[in-house]
């Protein structure tokens, strides 16, 4: 079998969805392996049928995959590259998911959103345990502690940035916080005493009248008994069933148009994968939404 099996298709001006990995773990800072997370993705994907978690087919859906933007030891080449190919895979007008990676693409990526919705409203929805606005972390604008900080910078207003799953913090990133309260967090805390319908909601409510929605989704978001597999477990996470919900509540009721997945690492995953399965299984709910 192929990768997205039935519904893959080898030209991309028929599909409705475009695939792009972006194998790069360089700036990861703990645990290392994510690099292999497009693969281990795709792998998944060959011998899941086309159907979400209530039984809804979407084998009408197309989807190409782009293979991987090759390697580079030139971080800025690379990165530059990154943004040119994700730019053209925008300009097909289908919907782009992008597999890291550690979160240091979400630089690029989010830089070629930036140029391709120029002019326009966009929002980004932030799936991650860390805030990663850190301005430098070992002595690095590009590490995977810094993407949301250049996102802010480059490309939204931090009143157009919503975080969802925070659990952890670098004292700079609280400060950030205090500086900025028109930036949107949803702690893993606040979802489990307020729940993850009420988040959704928050989320629907920000970003309904935007023209364009962003989802950046740090699988450790998730708690690491859902997700294991990644460099920086952080315990106290959210559940792969509530992550569901709340990308559902997006699909559905704001114009989310392009999202990365990242730091899926499976070296550091157990033997069945349970992370890259985590993954794989929350694009095919994006799937099915899309086919609707």
């Amino acid at each position: 079998m192929e990768p997205w099996r039935e519904i893959a298709v080898s030209d991309k001006s028929k599909a409705d969805v475009c695939v792009m990995g972006i194998g790069f773990d360089g700036a990861a800072s703990v645990g290392k392996g994510a690099a292999q997370g497009p693969e281990q993705i795709r792998k998944c994907s060959e011998v899941l049928p086309p159907v979400n978690i209530t039984g809804d087919f979407f084998d009408t859906l197309r989807v190409f995959d782009a293979g991987d933007v090759p390697f580079s030891l030139d971080w800025e080449a690379y990165y530059r590259q990154v943004e040119q190919e994700a730019y053209d895979l925008l300009k097909t007008d289908s919907f782009c998911i992008f597999l890291g990676g550690d979160h240091s693409v979400t630089i690029p990526l989010s830089r070629a959103i930036g140029r391709y919705y120029k002019g326009k409203k966009v929002g980004v929805v932030h799936f991650d345990s860390h805030p990663d606005l850190c301005d430098e972390y070992e002595g690095s604008k590009w590490s995977h502690a810094c993407p949301l900080r250049r996102v802010v910078e480059d490309v939204i207003a931090p009143g157009d940035l919503a975080q969802v799953g925070i659990r952890s913090y670098e004292k700079e990133e609280i400060q950030y916080y205090a500086e900025h309260p028109e930036l949107t967090v949803i702690k893993a805390y606040d979802i489990f005493r307020k729940g993850y319908e009420a988040a959704a909601e928050q989320l629907v409510e920000k970003f309904q009248e935007y023209d364009m929605v962003y989802v950046t989704l740090d699988i450790d978001v998730l708690d690491p008994a859902f997700a294991p597999g990644t460099g920086t477990p952080e315990g106290g996470g959210i559940s792969t069933r509530e992550l569901m919900y709340i990308i559902n509540a997006l699909m559905e009721r704001t114009p989310v148009r392009a999202m990365d997945i990242v730091e899926v690492a499976p070296p550091l995953d157990t033997e069945n994968q349970i992370t890259s399965w985590a993954a794989v299984k929350v694009i095919y709910e994006v799937f099915a939404k899309l086919a609707k």
